[in-house]
């Protein structure tokens, strides 16, 4: 698959899904970029936005087995990761798999669980396996991992850690729908007997690991490349932020930032592609000065800063076509 290919299978996945779930086209695209950049994504937004139904949409189109998690404070380890059950015919051991053996799994209000359950993810999501009881066990590929949280409610929940959001490639959220938006849910409602819109199938498994390896071939010249990390050290220098982006960040942004440029159809990396996918990419990643939270100062306007500060390069296009195509 080429970059052509993987930019109209995009498209069209995109498409599918938008005639189910009313949102904005850049939700669809962000989310679409975790996939893309071999990422995970957290969705944070009030409860009945569509979270649940975006994340099951996208499994249906992309053709992957999906699997829900309702993290809970009750939630143990064994829920998520699966357990070994004693078989007594035979007086032996075998492995029951969890929920988490999935293409796509929702991890449904994730900050619900204690702490140790949310850390039978990390492994999960970043080596694509879990071990229990010693014995490792591969997770499906492609793994991909969709979590969701209330930024409302704040009884009973356990913050992420920052070990945690770091392994998340990419934060959004859904939003509330314009009017016409709204009008246009309720018009559905109406005119339909099952509660939930349906999604067809556009692609397939093997399609979707050849669509995750097309960024791997787009083209990004040095300067960008000095662009990038001159944004995350502008991060750690600002006197707002207690611990800047990590060098994970910082290649997550790369990651992104080659996916948007396949969305976009370019076999090169653009500064407008690492504009759009920064805060993204970035904010989630960052932790705050106790004074800066004080005065409730969003982790979003420390990225655009880094952004307004940091000098853009000058890319020729011209240049870059030519470069990725040679």
């Amino acid at each position: 698959m080429n970059v052509p290919d993987a930019a109209a299978a995009c498209s069209r996945v995109m498409d599918e899904i938008g005639g189910a779930v009313v949102t904005d086209p850049e939700f669809l695209e962000r989310v679409t970029l975790g996939i893309l950049a071999r990422g995970h994504v957290l969705l944070e937004d009030v409860p009945g936005t569509g979270k649940t139904l975006s994340a099951r949409s996208f499994a249906t189109a992309l053709g992957l087995s999906f699997s829900r998690i309702q993290f809970t404070p009750d939630l143990l380890p064994a829920d998520v990761t699966g357990t070994n059950v004693f078989d007594e015919s035979d007086g032996s051991f075998s492995f029951a798999p969890g929920p988490i053996f999935a293409n796509v799994v929702l991890a449904d209000e994730i900050n619900r669980a204690p702490p140790k359950t949310q850390a039978a993810l990390l492994e999960a999501m970043e080596e694509g396996q879990v071990t229990v009881d010693g014995e490792t066990h591969d997770l499906p590929s492609p793994f991909y991992v969709i979590a969701t949280q209330n930024p409302v409610e704040s009884e009973g929940a356990f913050p992420l850690p920052e070990a945690q959001l770091d392994r998340f490639a990419i934060k959004t959220s859904i939003g509330y729908p314009d009017e016409d938006g709204e009008v246009e849910i309720l018009r559905r409602r109406a005119g339909r007997v099952d509660r939930a819109p349906t999604v067809e199938r556009v692609l397939d498994p093997a399609a979707v690991d050849d669509l995750r390896a097309v960024p791997e071939t787009v083209r990004v010249d040095d300067d960008l490349l000095r662009y990038m990390a001159a944004i995350v050290r502008r991060t750690r220098t600002d006197r707002r932020v207690d611990v800047g982006v990590s060098p994970r960040g910082t290649q997550r942004l790369f990651e992104a930032a080659r996916a948007a440029a396949v969305i976009a159809n370019r076999e090169f990396v653009t500064p407008d592609d690492v504009k759009r996918v920064a805060e993204p990419a970035l904010a989630h990643r960052l932790v705050l000065t106790p004074d800066a939270t004080v005065n409730d100062v969003d982790k979003r306007d420390v990225i655009a800063t880094a952004l307004e500060r940091v000098a853009v390069p000058t890319v020729d296009d011209a240049e870059a076509t030519g470069g990725a195509g040679a």
